[in-house]
Order: structure tokens, then C-alpha cells, then sequence
């Protein structure tokens, strides 16, 4: 064991330092991948539930503080940094349930597909909803926004014209990250530009390069799997009865369309997302109050509750009954887990040993791009939270780009391809959760669709090894990046 030591504060006693081992990279290699091979074993072999798995996940990596001279106490307070900064993400877990649930008993979600139905055909939505989702990205700036309002809807439309959800998920997850990952209003495109200190323009046009190409190849392939569909209209008779019902349960006209409107403006405007949220959500509950005749205690109770709507349509009454913060419980307690399991890996030094020693290692400039890309994929899995990962990697990072002499916009390229893409991918982080719980589809089963989430990575490595878009650096000072809202 190292005899190197770290220093944490006692949290009884804050002038009270408590020396503990920083461990050797053979602890920290043995505790990760002792950690990464449980987790396989239960998801794939024991086929558990998460909450479990990461919770003795959590054990398993506690106990390994021991020999670090780590006592509880030290092991709690690191847990609470984790759950500190991710406070408000957690939050917004709530919101979004009341959002849903509000949007539903309002009629905007009930207008949304009754209108899709009416003028959308199945041939051509996949890739229009991929063109859609990516907008209201690039606009707002936020993936979480974009699946939470137009992916929900997109859902409904989707699984009504009988197209698999998985598929239809996978879509608006792509279209969704495209934009989080390109807009300059983004918190993730700008916190990558940050991390690895770069221009947040170079960053972006750097992500061009490897993104654009990706992006034309998820559009070709969603335009093909769409036409597997182009005879799967409703048949007329089943058609009609889908909009009657609809009709009959909902007011439907464009104007329950206002708070999926006010929610994008107030989005656009860099209103912080819980506030927005609150406002459309409110708004929302009065549109049901006074126009879908629904009870001002329905409506307070389907907060927590969720919608309660019946259609007596089989196809319709599983996408209208939803939302609500129970719906989010799953996500919300999942997510404190994996928050709390990554933060004491990051605390108490396993990653910080492990990613030195991988500095140590890489000489080649394709070598180092990839390593980039794959050590920021690793510490999403292991820390459960993209934003993490992209600071960390970036700090850890930027040094060895400096001395190879590659553009620090490589760099926060390679950081978002692994992290802000690879995030969507893994049941535990709070990205892949969330994505689970707001469109109703398991991570594992919409990963395989996210076309654009596991291209563009590939790409990015691809260039790397060719040797295309591997830009030098020049002798000039980045600027500073612009600062964003949160997600």
C-alpha cells in the first residue's frame, strides 16, 4: 500500500484534520473492477434490480476504505459531497414528474398525439422526430427538457402508429443528444469547454467534425427503419376510434398546446429549470382545472399521484396514465445510490491513482484520444453522473494534450463523445434513469437505438487512429468559455 496520505476533515470536529492512506493502483484497480465485475454479474447474470446491486455495490467499495484508515464518519461525509452537488439535478427528478402528470390531465400530451395521428405518417416519423427532438435541443439547450416534453409526446404518437417503443426511444434520445451535446446554451457543452479549458466556439466547431458525419449516418438509418413501417398506418376504422377517444376524453384545440409553449420560451431564456418547470406545470393545472374539467384535488393529488385517465382504449390508457413524483421515486432513490457510490471513489483517491497511472501510460496521439473518450465512459459508470466525469477527466487530462501538443478542443470533444453520449447508456446514471423513467422504456432496451449515442464515439476514435480532425494546438491563449444554466 502507498504510504502517500490525503486529508479529510473530521465532520464532528471541522478543526480536526484525519489523515487516511491514499491507496496504491493496485487497491484502486482491485476495488473498481471487483466493483465492475458485481455489477455485471447482477444486472446480467442474477438479473436483480439495480437499487440492490449498487447499494452492495456501495459495500463492497466502503470496505475497501478500511486499510485507507478511513473510519464511517469519513465514508458518510464523502457520500454527502456527491449528493450535495447533485442536489439539484435530483429536484428536477420531481418536477419533471408533475410536469407529466399536469401536461397529461391538461390536454397538451392528449392534443399533441391527437394531432401526430392526424398528420403524421409512420414512414416519415422516426426521422422527423429525430430532426424535431434535435431543435428543441439545440434551442434549449437541455436533453433532460426535450425527452421530458416533445420525447414524451413523441412516445405516445409513436406507440399508437404501433412502432416499437425501444425504436422510438432510441430516436428521441439521439435527436435529443445532439443538441444538448452541440448547443452553445448547453451546461454540458459549456462545463466540457471548461474542463478542459478551450474556447467554447473551437469546442464546438471541433465537435463538428465527428458529430456531423454521425449525425447524417442516424438520420439514414432511422429514415430506413421507418420505411419498414410505411404500410403500418392504422387502419382508418382504428384510426378514428383513437382520435374519438381522444375527443371525447380531452378539449383538444392548439391552445392546451400553451404550456408545452411557455415551458420552451422560459427554456430558451435561461430561466433555471425548476422554476420553468414550476410555471409551466402551474399553468398546465389551471388549463385542466377550467378547460378538461378535472378537480382542483385531482389535480394537487396527481402531483404525487400522477394522471388518472381513462379512455377505455387499450393503446391510449397506459400513455395517459403517468407522471407524478411517485414516478420518479425509482429514478430519485436510484440515482442517490449510484451518486454516493461514485463520490467516495472519487473522495477517498481510487480514481484519482487509477487515472494517474493511465497518464503515465499513453504516449501516442490516437493513444490519448481514445483514452479520453474510454476514461470518461469509465467514470460515468463508476461515478453515476456525466458532469463529474467530464471535470475530472478534463483536469486529468489536459496536461498530457499540452505536452503532445494537441488542441485542448480535442480534448472537450473527446470528453463529451464519452461522456455526454455514453451517459444515456448506462441504467444507473442519473441520465440513463431518468430517460427510463420518463419515457417508459429500460435503458437496456432503447441503448441498442440510440444510433447517434454509440456512433459518434466510435467515430471520434476512428479519426483518431486516421488521423483526421486531430488538430494541433497554437501558441495562443484559449478564451474564457460563457458560463450556462443547469440542466
Amino acid at each position: 500500500m502507498s504510504d502517500s496520505t490525503s486529508t479529510t476533515t473530521d465532520p464532528r470536529r471541522h478543526d480536526l484534520p484525519i489523515i487516511h492512506r491514499e491507496p496504491s493502483v493496485m487497491h484502486a484497480a482491485v476495488t473498481i473492477l471487483g466493483l465492475a465485475c458485481w455489477i455485471s454479474f447482477g444486472i446480467f447474470y442474477l438479473k436483480s434490480g439495480l437499487h440492490g446491486i449498487l447499494l452492495l455495490g456501495l459495500v463492497w467499495v466502503a470496505a475497501n476504505c478500511m486499510p485507507l484508515r478511513c473510519n464511517y464518519l469519513q465514508i458518510r461525509e464523502a457520500m454527502q459531497i456527491g449528493m450535495d452537488r447533485a442536489m439539484p439535478a435530483m429536484f428536477i427528478f420531481l418536477m419533471i414528474g408533475v410536469v407529466i402528470a399536469t401536461f397529461i390531465l391538461s390536454g397538451t400530451v392528449g392534443s399533441l398525439i391527437y394531432y401526430g395521428l392526424k398528420f403524421m405518417h409512420p414512414a416519415v416519423f422516426l426521422p422527423a422526430g429525430l430532426i424535431l427532438c434535435s431543435i428543441m435541443s439545440l434551442a434549449v439547450g437541455t436533453s433532460w427538457g426535450t425527452v421530458a416534453t416533445g420525447g414524451v409526446v413523441l412516445i405516445g404518437v409513436g406507440g399508437a402508429m404501433g412502432i416499437p417503443l425501444p425504436i422510438v426511444a432510441g430516436m428521441i434520445i439521439s435527436g435529443a443528444s445532439f443538441g444538448d451535446k452541440m448547443s452553445p446554451v448547453s451546461d454540458t457543452t459549456n462545463l466540457a469547454a471548461v474542463s478542459a479549458d478551450t474556447n467554447l466556439y473551437a469546442h464546438i466547431k471541433s465537435m463538428s467534425y465527428t458529430t456531423g458525419p454521425s449525425y447524417l449516418i442516424a438520420l439514414v438509418a432511422f429514415s430506413w427503419i421507418g420505411m419498414s413501417f410505411a404500410e403500418q398506418s392504422l387502419p382508418k376504422a382504428e384510426l378514428e376510434v383513437l382520435l374519438n377517444g381522444l375527443d371525447a376524453t380531452f378539449t383538444i384545440n392548439v391552445f392546451m398546446l400553451l404550456p408545452l409553449i411557455v415551458l420552451l420560451v422560459l427554456s430558451m431564456r435561461a430561466v433555471a429549470a425548476e422554476a420553468a418547470m414550476l410555471v409551466a406545470a402551474l399553468i398546465a393545472a389551471l388549463l385542466a382545472i377550467f378547460f378538461q374539467s378535472q378537480g382542483t384535488a385531482d389535480v394537487v393529488t396527481a402531483f404525487y399521484d400522477g394522471a388518472k385517465i381513462s379512455t377505455g382504449i387499450a393503446t391510449l390508457d397506459p400513455l395517459l396514465n403517468r407522471g407524478g413524483m411517485i414516478d420518479m421515486v425509482w429514478t430519485f432513490s436510484l440515482s442517490f445510490i449510484a451518486i454516493s457510490l461514485g463520490s467516495v471513489l472519487q473522495q477517498m483517491g481510487f480514481l484519482k491513482v487509477l487515472m494517474e497511472w493511465l497518464m503515465r501510460q499513453v504516449q501516442r496521439t490516437a493513444s490519448l484520444v481514445t483514452s479520453a473518450i474510454l476514461t470518461t465512459f469509465a467514470a460515468n459508470m463508476t461515478l453515476g453522473e456525466s458532469y463529474i466525469s467530464l471535470i475530472l477527466t478534463g483536469q486529468m487530462f489536459k496536461q498530457k494534450f499540452n505536452e503532445q501538443g494537441v488542441d485542448r478542443a480535442v480534448l472537450s470533444r473527446s470528453l463529451e463523445e464519452g461522456g455526454t453520449l455514453m451517459t444515456a447508456l448506462i441504467p444507473w446514471t442519473t441520465t440513463g434513469a431518468f430517460y427510463a423513467a420518463t419515457l417508459g422504456v429500460a435503458t437496456l432496451d432503447y441503448a441498442q437505438w440510440t444510433i447517434l449515442n454509440w456512433v459518434n464515439p466510435l467515430m471520434g476514435i476512428a479519426f483518431a487512429w486516421i488521423g483526421l480532425a486531430i488538430f494541433r494546438a497554437t501558441k495562443e491563449e484559449p478564451a474564457e468559455t460563457e458560463p450556462a444554466e443547469s440542466r
